[in-house]
């Protein structure tokens, strides 16, 4: 595959970072419109299948007989869970707040990664951890709203989406060599969708989705630009050596959702929601930044959210 240039690199990571920010709002206002878990299962899985048409060539590198528990448990951690958590999670806060607390998934794969990968801890990503979870507290005590029952379940779904997508992403770093990238991704989105669409559709009723116009052109952004192309972006840097700078630039994404909710969906910007992020940014700064020239061997981008 050819090497990107940097006009190319430049234009590939601000697409990415302004759709996979835009996906947050984007997804609390088609709650109005369609059931949570039906959302989830149904974005997934059409982001599956329009990834299949980028998989299937590559079909000599499935292998699925040998490879098909990989893609069952990725299915679970990565999308029935990360997914799940977070579509249901938005109901209950601001999108922006909610996409700062999922983003301490750098954070929690650095400490992970120490865990079960062997990876070196210092000082730095000591310090990173303490500065993140301190900006979690942060906005959870001082975010409007987050004084009741309700707020505090937000704040606990948004945690455990940012645990599952962690620990989705240390799996996927084991896995790595014994499967293809992309069917990986591809699987996982129409394994998990799938499930997520049957559980939805057991627990939720189709006739209660609105068919509005708007709505339909937001799924299908979501499911195409967001999760579909976005991933093939994605892999697509990972491929040209990009994966570091993608890594260095995830912070910006929850930021973006945090401008385009307050602008076009008058959701709060306080000065806790400041705080707090500026306190998760540097965690991720310092969770990140290797010690002196040396190169952590933990890339945090794994499966990434949008």
């Amino acid at each position: 595959m050819n090497k990107l240039t940097k006009l190319q690199t430049g234009l590939l990571l601000v697409f990415l970072i302004v759709v996979w920010g835009i996906n947050w709002p984007l997804s609390k206002y088609a709650l109005n419109y369609m059931p949570p878990v039906l959302f989830s299962g149904t974005r997934t899985l059409i982001g599956g299948l329009v990834l299949l048409l980028v998989a299937v060539p590559r079909f000599k590198r499935l292998r699925f007989k040998e490879t098909w528990h990989i893609y069952f448990i990725s299915a679970v951690v990565n999308v029935v869970l990360y997914y799940g958590l977070q579509t249901i999670g938005l109901e209950y806060l601001p999108a922006g707040l909610f996409s700062a607390i999922v983003f301490l998934q750098p954070v929690l794969v650095g400490l992970f990664a120490w865990m079960w990968l062997g990876e070196s801890m210092n000082v730095l990503k000591i310090t990173g951890l303490i500065m993140g979870f301190t900006g979690v507290a942060i906005i959870s005590s001082g975010a409007d709203g987050l004084s009741g029952h309700i707020s505090v379940a937000g704040v606990l779904l948004a945690l455990g989406s940012s645990l599952s997508w962690a620990l989705g992403t240390i799996y996927v770093k084991k896995v790595t060599p014994r499967v293809d990238p992309i069917w990986l991704v591809t699987l996982q989105l129409i394994i998990g969708g799938a499930f997520t669409t049957a559980v939805g559709s057991s627990v939720e009723s189709w006739s209660d989705i609105v068919w509005a116009p708007s709505f339909i052109a937001t799924l299908l952004f979501i499911a195409i630009l967001v999760i579909g192309i976005g991933w093939i972006v994605f892999y697509r840097l990972m491929d040209s050596g990009e994966a570091g700078k993608v890594a260095s630039f995830t912070f910006l994404i929850p930021l973006v959702a945090i401008v385009i909710g307050t602008i076009f969906f008058n959701e709060p910007f306080t000065l806790s929601l400041v705080a707090g992020f500026l306190f998760i940014l540097s965690s991720i700064y310092f969770v990140n930044r290797p010690p002196g020239r040396r190169r952590s061997k933990v890339n945090n981008v794994g499966v990434a959210a949008e």
